[in-house]
């Protein structure tokens, strides 16, 4: 399957040239040429990276990565004309994989989109951001969005979504889930409680958790 990326800048000319390079390396592109349209193409279409400039009309490039991360595991490569070590570390915090400074060689640029579209390619287990329909789980900053809506969790009830959704369409078992959170024995009636208050929090995604009678329960994200 042809990986799709979509170029994020406003120089014409900047475009141009990574758009050339990565369709000789097999990609298809689009173009952004600020950062509102960089989100309305993300939320209507599937990307396998977005390479997304920092100076953008309308909002910089930070502001529009942290935005994509609310519904959105997209590998980020960030462009910018100023190679500060502080912006860099800014646009890794917003949630960028990378980061290039302008001017840029395009081979080494389609050697790192490579090496980030491999990084990719990783279980959920040990992916940093999930995302579902309507829901994402950042692994690292213990953070839950509901419809791009922050949602608070108890630190149980969040280390409990993530056992069920680190394991998508598999039936977990309850003394799994309670070995998972826990870590001790734990009555499976005040499993099945915290389940219930985890689904309320998520609503209206609560139904993505499912029960398997005799089971457990099961995440069908």
């Amino acid at each position: 399957m042809t990986r799709r990326i979509l170029i994020v800048d406003d120089e014409e000319r900047v475009c141009a040239l990574i758009e050339k390079y990565a369709r000789q390396e097999g990609y298809d592109t689009a173009r952004a040429m600020d950062g509102q349209e960089a989100l309305r193409l993300c939320r209507g279409e599937k990307f396998d990276l977005v390479i997304l400039d920092v100076m953008l009309p309308g909002g910089d490039g930070f502001h529009v990565c942290r935005s994509l991360r609310r519904f959105s595991d997209a590998p980020v490569l960030m462009l910018s004309a100023r190679s500060e070590s502080y912006d860099r570390i800014k646009g890794l915090e917003a949630g960028a994989d990378d980061y290039m400074a302008k001017p840029f060689s395009p081979r080494e640029l389609m050697l790192r989109v490579a090496a980030i579209l491999r990084r990719g390619a990783l279980p959920a287990e040990e992916k940093e951001l999930l995302v579902f329909d309507g829901l994402v789980i950042d692994r690292t900053a213990h953070q839950v969005y509901v419809d791009e809506q922050p949602v608070a969790l108890s630190p149980k009830g969040f280390h409990l979504l993530l056992a069920l959704a680190s394991r998508p369409g598999v039936a977990v078992t309850r003394q799994q889930l309670m070995d998972a959170v826990w870590g001790e024995s734990q009555s499976p009636r005040s499993l099945d409680t915290h389940i219930k208050q985890l689904r309320q929090a998520l609503s209206p995604r609560g139904d993505l958790i499912q029960t398997v009678w005799g089971v457990g329960y099961r995440f069908n994200g």
